[in-house]
Order: C-alpha cells, then structure tokens, then sequence
C-alpha cells in the first residue's frame, strides 16, 4: 500500500498545482510504453538471473506498481481496453481478433483516449522508431495519428506517443536475441515457478525470454536517453507497462497471475515521489484515465477506469479481468482478485489449459516436453494439474499464502464464506458493466479467417494429431 506519508505528498502536490488548467500550466508530454508477453520478471519486482538497469532506475525515480492486472490475459482485448478505459467485455472487444475484415465499431459515445488527447491539443505519434503497431478489436480507423514520431509536432506542442515492444513478444527472433547479448541469462541462475518441471530445455526457455526482457529494457534505456538529450523528461509522464501477461505455459491467455498481472512503472517528475512503491489493486483501464488526468481533460462518465494517482486514498477493493475468444480456440472465463484472495470462474471447464492451438504451437517450443513428462507420470500434482483434460469449475487462491497459485480452495469447506462472496462480487460486476460474454457468439458471425482456423483444429482433434 502507499505509505500515509506517501499519500499526504501525493495529494498535497495535485491539489497544490495546477496542472489541470492549460492555460496557467505547461501541459506533460505522454510517453505510454508496452511491452509485450511480459510479467513482473525485472530486477526491481525482485527477479533473479535478469539484469534490468532502466527500468529499475526509472522504478527508483518513480513508482513501482507491485499489483496492475490487465483486463484481459490477450494481447487484443487488453489493449482494446486500455485505449477506451473501459472493460472489454462492455463495448464487444471481447474476442481476440475474430472480426480481422470487419472489426466492430465503438459503441455510441465511446471514443478512444486519443481523440479527447487530440482535442486537447496533443500531437499523437504511433512507434517513434519502435512497433507502429496498436493492435485492436474495434475499428482503428477511428484513431487518426498525426505521425510515426513526436518529432513532427510543432513547437512546444504536447504530444501523446504510444511505443510497442515488440522484441519481448515470443516468437522466431527469441533464438537471435540470445545469441546477439552480450551477457545471455544463466540458466543456472533463474528460478522456475513450481509449475513447471525442471527440465534443461524449459529451464533455457525461460532464459530466453528474460533475454527478451533484457532486450526490452535496454530499448527503454534508448527512450529515456532520447527524452534526456531532447531536454522534455522533466515535463514527461512516462508509463511502462506489460500489454498481458508472460508467454509461457498457464501464462498468456489464461487468468491466473502469470497471465494477467503485469509490470507498471511510471515516472513523472514534479508529480511522483522517487522511490513510491504501491501494493494497491489497480486495473490496466485506470492507466487509461491517468493518462487523461494527466492531459487535463475531464475523465468522461462513462469510463470504467479510474484516475488511481489523483484519488489518492480512494482505493479498488477488486480488480476483474475476461478470457474468451482466442483464435480458434472458445473459452469463457472470469476472475476477481482482491487485496488476498482471488476467484476464477470457469464457464467452459471442457477446455482444458493444455489444448491445441496453432498461435502456442509455434511460440511455446516447451509444449511437446510438457506432454511427454506428463504422459509419462513425471510431474507433480502441481505440475499436472495444468495438463489435466478439464479446468475445475471454479478456482480460490491465497495470494497471500499461494502467490503461484498452487493450491486450488474451492472445494475446502474453511473457505466457502470466501467463495460465496466473490461469487456474488464476480455476478455484480457482470451485471453492472454489461458483460457481453454473457452472449454466445455464433459460428456465422466470425470472419473466414478464424472459421477455417476453427475447422482445423477441431480436425486436428478429431484425427488425433493435436493434444485434446
């Protein structure tokens, strides 16, 4: 939690300045960074093996965000919220890339961040030599960015730039990243969460993806340097954020911590105390309603996400995240994590953690390994319990006690008064945000592209050349 001291400052130095009028005030520059396929796996969150001296200095002049969750474990869907501050699951930006032809259009009255950026006066640049990539599930058109860079912009204009980083995104060029650093991640040095079984090619897997990380921090450095040589990072709120969770076994695309609670790391001088650390829930969508705090602009009543630096005290007691539609594979999925304990609903237990599926195939090379300890009785009970043919119905973890979440509490009778209430919070907040999973989506209304990935795969099931 942030200290009372902390607090006290935080508040005393928003409500002294008057950052919010344009007129009187010189507007921050925005520098939003994703970086892709990643968890809290720096040297600040307390990694071992991994050497990330950017973002760990940027933690130590700023705030360190121990508890941020995406609203969704999909990159897509994730974004899809962040851009509008709102959940997902309200506007139909649910399913990952299933209307690629013909993406939805926002709701009426829903707009993204950048048009209120705009109309306050921000030059918008998408990359700035990195990603030209946003990556949404409602019509992009709808975003119309002044540039590929913020040195376009005229003078003493603010700007908005959105950076991806694509190099921590798993995928043919982790192979290339190893082999090009100078000081590769020892495989002795790493710690495997105690879901997976250690094997020498999963331990070097994970090495490769904290090489990835370490990659991706020296691309922060390159940033920070760039704003430093340019004379703008005393005026500029900079953001680093993972878009979803780690690529790995039970990470991406499934709710548990792995997949959807993320790296968050803001600088913002004049405005952030150096070396603030928070253990407050806060959701993806409220970085959103930062960012338009942060600009000035009165944060819109619909918007689901909140401005979490300029309430001060005011606290989530829950943060929620989605999982449905990924490709081709259809699953529904909903979690509520609270400051201990955390509940996952499985609405389609039929679908197992470990499936086919043609986007994992290619970027989790440990798949084949996993499927042969597990048919050959080489894991433990926690290991196994990811490979089994179905999810349990529901899910209670002990964040506190648990923080890998090993030990399912559903059906411990000690906990029922738990999961009787985050049942009950979980309904709630469906019901109070129009949840539009809620809805089943049919086969005819998906793009051919996913209606053929849909068939391959139940065809791979069918012959048994694919793994449930």
């Amino acid at each position: 939690m942030y200290s009372r001291t902390i607090i006290v400052n935080l508040v005393a130095i928003v409500l002294s300045s008057s950052l919010w009028a344009a007129s009187e005030t010189k507007l921050p520059n925005i520098v939003w960074i994703m970086a892709e396929d990643i968890g809290t796996d720096l040297a600040s969150y307390g990694t071992p093996g991994v050497q990330t001296p950017n973002l760990d200095q940027m933690a130590a002049n700023g705030l360190r965000l121990n508890r941020l969750y995406c609203t969704s474990p999909i990159c897509s869907t994730n974004r899809t919220a962040m851009m509008t501050g709102m959940y997902q699951t309200s506007i139909n930006g649910h399913h990952h890339r299933s209307h690629r032809v013909t993406p939805y259009a926002l709701p009426d009255g829903i707009m993204p961040i950048t048009t209120y950026l705009a109309e306050q006066g921000y030059y918008l640049a998408l990359g700035c030599g990195y990603q030209n990539k946003t990556d949404l599930n409602f019509d992009q058109s709808s975003i119309e960015w002044d540039g590929d860079d913020w040195s376009g912009r005229a003078e003493g204009q603010p700007f908005y730039a959105h950076i991806q980083l694509r190099v921590t995104h798993r995928g043919d060029w982790w192979e290339e990243v190893r082999a090009n650093s100078p000081d590769p991640v020892s495989v002795d040095e790493i710690e495997l969460p105690p879901y997976l079984p250690d094997h020498p090619e999963i331990r070097k897997d994970w090495a490769m993806y904290l090489d990835q990380i370490e990659k991706a921090d020296e691309e922060v450095g390159e940033i920070i340097q760039r704003l430093k040589d340019e004379g703008i990072l005393e005026n500029t709120l900079l953001i680093f954020i993972g878009d979803n969770g780690r690529c790995v076994h039970r990470g991406k695309g499934f709710l548990y911590e792995d997949g959807i609670r993320v790296p968050g790391i803001i600088h913002w001088p004049g405005r952030v105390e150096p070396g603030m650390v928070s253990d407050e829930l806060v959701s993806t969508i409220d970085i959103s309603a930062q960012v338009l705090a942060a600009a000035g602009v009165e944060i819109p009543e619909y918007m689901q996400g909140r401005a979490f630096l300029e309430e001060g005290p005011s606290e989530r007691d829950f943060v929620y995240a989605a999982r449905d539609r990924w490709d081709e594979v259809y699953d529904k999925s909903r979690a509520i994590i609270g400051h201990r304990f955390k509940y996952i609903r499985n609405d389609m237990p039929e679908v197992p953690v470990f499936t086919y599926q043609e986007y994992l195939e290619m970027v989790r090379p440990i798949r084949p390994i996993l499927w042969d300890l597990y048919q050959a009785g080489e894991m433990d009970e926690t290991q196994a319990y990811y490979m089994a043919p179905e999810k349990p119905r529901e899910e209670i973890f002990d964040l506190v006690k648990d923080p890998w979440e090993t030990r399912n509490l559903a059906e411990n009778p000690r906990y029922a008064w738990v999961l009787d209430s985050m049942r009950r919070f979980l309904t709630q907040w469906e019901e109070q945000t129009n949840d539009m999973g809620r809805l089943e989506e049919s086969f005819d209304s998906l793009d051919e592209r996913t209606q053929n990935r849909i068939r391959l795969r139940n065809e791979k099931l069918a012959s048994g050349d694919a793994v449930q």
